[in-house]
């Protein structure tokens, strides 16, 4: 193959280790003579796989590809020709073309920039080598501007990263950095995603902040079964791998210390003082999500962009899931409406929505901004997740599986989330039996939600309490032996 500059180029997303993305990049590497394969980070749109071929300075885009499609793009680039009637757009130059509709139009990609078209292992501009210059000065930007971190499995979850990493600069004791990409959330895809399409980028961006806190102990935690991301991840920078079974429980990150510390018994930990004072074998410790560094990358390349005066700067990535086709993961300015997303799947006109993941919030509206205030003004999750719910799924079916789901997967430490969780799927049971008050259930979660250990009890009953809120008069229909969905075997 030539590697001269002019060569044709293909570009091929690869999101998993086996499957068609795996079987085109294969049939293209098959086909290819005089033309360069690379392989790049899957993009987190529908409609895959997806790949990018580039002749004589024109490149074209294309969805749904398949080995016998590749083969013939390859084909075309090694006759110096673009195959463009069967691509999605073309645009001049080497760079991937701007979308003026479809999956990839929808949001403002900045952390999604280059996904699907840099190799993982790329930082095309790298930050880290100037924070060391002045970390000083980088703590301050981010102070400045209020930055929050991201996801459920971050420590300074929907909170001003500065402030963690001030806590952990004063305390004693080596600090290290944890990389939490360790998240088993069904719904919620946007740190798995960032760790396998950009890991060089994460790596880079968790440089920088081991500089700004004075460590150079870096560990990426990774999910076992999931070898592209891992394999990916040790590809990269000069980081400890720690590789364990995925669980919604090690979601959290004080029981992911607890899984890296190699316990039997994974169990929240209590609070304060908090992991960046004492953490990981008693070491102050920084717990950070990919979307949280790749965002934090973004914010040191174009502070401009970042306004210090938003409730919560910067975008946030959305996966959108359920009822659908095929998912995806988009990204949103904390400004837009949360239905933005939407835009870029097939939808049904009329559903409702969880949003937050596993334990988000049940509503009817999407208008509510994808800002992190917001969200949880709104009384919905802001773990980046909106599950699409169809009108012919049960509301209380619903609630009734993520409460056994919660009562099941708690680690069983603090009271009010061991006990509150099994009341809380018996008083979902019950309604089946003609028994409702939802004073009392209302009451319940509220105790949940003040009293628990950790956001796993916080969190959980949040599905119920906003399906009361909604929804109540399907719970009142149930205790009457109606399921107004029709979905609930025995009902009328």
């Amino acid at each position: 193959m030539n590697d001269s500059p002019g060569t044709p180029t293909v570009r091929v997303a690869v999101g998993d280790t086996v499957g068609r993305d795996a079987d085109v990049l294969a049939a293209a590497r098959e086909a290819a003579d005089r033309t360069r394969v690379l392989e790049t980070g899957p993009t987190g749109a529908p409609g895959g796989p997806h790949c990018y071929a580039t002749v004589d300075g024109r490149t074209a885009r294309y969805g749904a590809v398949t080995e016998t499609t590749i083969k013939r793009i390859v084909s075309a680039c090694e006759g110096g020709r673009l195959l463009t009637g069967e691509a999605e757009a073309v645009a001049e130059g080497e760079r991937p073309p701007t979308p003026e509709s479809g999956p990839l139009a929808v949001g403002t990609p900045c952390v999604l920039d280059g996904f699907g078209w840099h190799p993982p292992d790329a930082v095309p501009n790298p930050v880290a080598p100037d924070v060391r210059e002045g970390p000083d000065e980088a703590l301050a930007t981010v102070e400045r501007v209020g930055l929050r971190g991201r996801g459920r499995a971050d420590v300074a979850t929907d909170e001003p990263l500065a402030e963690y990493w001030t806590r952990t600069r004063d305390a004693d004791g080596d600090p290290v950095l944890v990389v939490h990409a360790n998240d088993a959330d069904p719904e919620a895809d946007a740190d798995r995603l960032c760790g396998a399409s950009a890991p060089g980028r994460v790596w880079d961006a968790a440089e920088a902040v081991a500089s700004i806190v004075g460590t150079e102990d870096i560990i990426a935690f990774a999910p076992a079964e999931d070898e592209l991301l891992a394999d990916r991840l040790e590809a990269v920078g000069d980081w400890q791998v720690a590789r364990a079974d995925s669980s919604f429980r090690v979601g959290e990150p004080t029981m992911a210390l607890e899984a890296l510390e190699g316990n039997d018994r994974i169990e929240a930990r209590r609070r304060p003082p908090g992991p960046e004072e004492w953490g990981l074998y008693g070491r102050p410790t920084l717990v950070h999500t990919p979307r949280t560094l790749l965002q934090l990358a973004e914010l040191w390349q174009n502070p401009d962009s970042f306004d210090p005066e938003a409730t919560d700067p910067g975008t946030r990535l959305v996966t959108v899931s359920g009822d659908i086709p095929e998912p995806a993961t988009v990204e949103l300015s904390t400004g837009a409406p949360l239905s933005r997303a939407l835009d870029a799947v097939e939808s049904p006109k009329s559903a409702r929505y969880a949003v937050g993941g596993r334990f988000g919030g049940l509503t009817r509206s999407l208008d509510t901004p994808a800002s992190a205030p917001a969200m949880a003004s709104a009384g919905l999750g802001t773990e980046g997740a909106i599950e699409v719910l169809s009108t012919d799924r049960c509301i209380v079916a619903t609630v009734g599986e993520r409460a056994a789901f919660a009562r099941e997967e708690n680690c069983g430490r603090c009271v009010p989330c061991r006990e509150g969780s099994k009341q809380l799927h018996e008083s979902l049971r019950a309604v089946y039996d003609g028994a409702f008050d939802a004073g009392d259930i209302g009451e319940l979660a509220r105790t949940m939600r003040t009293t628990s250990l950790c956001a796993f009890g916080e969190t959980a009953a949040r599905p119920v309490k906003t399906a009361l809120s909604e929804f109540e008069s399907e719970f009142r229909a149930h205790a009457k032996g109606r399921c107004p969905a029709g979905a609930c075997g025995g009902m009328q």
